[in-house]
């Protein structure tokens, strides 16, 4: 049984099909990158894989079930999405990393906390820092270690790298490493060459007026 498996999937707004008969299935371990021109719907796919739009027609299942019977906080709990953008909400840091506690009414475990902005070359004083004195690559590396406070099975990556400075790379870049060692499956939208090449898997995504169906085994 695959983790994840895409179905003969469709997607419209307006009466203009952006993906057209895909079919996709994903393993666990995978670390699969969707590759494509721009507007082909690449990040769209991946809203669709986090629940966060509704495909026109078609299937999407996790661990052998449609991803509909489960509820959407169960859902993301297991398949996280990290968006392009960062959005960091509260006012530190602090507020953003205990909020994976709080959803599941847990006590924060503050040694966890420090572990994971160590990881992004953050240390502990971090916690306490307004969101609006932050970088932009310290904002990114804060929204993505917020998702891996619970380690889900799936890690999807919506071109989070893009605009980040070298150095800012490099630490992402060795977020996910250490993430793979931990067998999450991780699906990556990015323009990156050297990120593609991490990838063990490529799935190409062509715009849908061009081509009629794609389908990644």
């Amino acid at each position: 049984m695959h983790l994840l498996e895409i179905k003969n999937l469709n997607y419209s707004v307006d009466g203009n099909t952006v993906l057209k008969n895909i079919n996709l299935s994903v393993n666990s371990g995978d670390f699969l990158t969707i590759i494509g021109p721009s507007g082909a719907g690449k990040s769209t796919l991946l809203k669709i894989i986090a629940s966060l739009l509704t495909p026109t027609s078609g299937s999407i299942e996790y661990e052998g079930k449609d991803i509909s019977q489960y509820s959407p906080l169960e859902y993301r709990r297991q398949v996280s999405y990290c968006f392009q953008q960062p959005s960091l909400f509260g006012k530190t840091v602090r507020d953003n990393l205990i909020f994976p506690y709080q959803i599941r009414r847990e006590e924060v475990n503050e040694e966890h906390l420090t572990e994971l902005l160590n990881k992004v070359s953050l240390n502990h004083t971090f916690l306490k820092k307004n969101i609006n004195s932050l970088s932009g690559g310290e904002k990114q590396r804060v929204a993505l270690i917020r998702n891996l406070v619970f380690l889900p099975q799936i890690l999807l990556l919506d071109e989070v790298t893009t605009g980040l400075d070298e150095n800012s790379k490099e630490i992402v870049h060795h977020l996910f490493d250490d993430v793979r060692k931990k067998h999450v499956t991780i699906l990556q939208v990015t323009h990156d060459k050297s990120e593609i090449e991490k990838a063990n898997k490529i799935f190409e995504v062509k715009k849908a007026f061009l081509d009629e169906k794609r389908s990644c085994q």
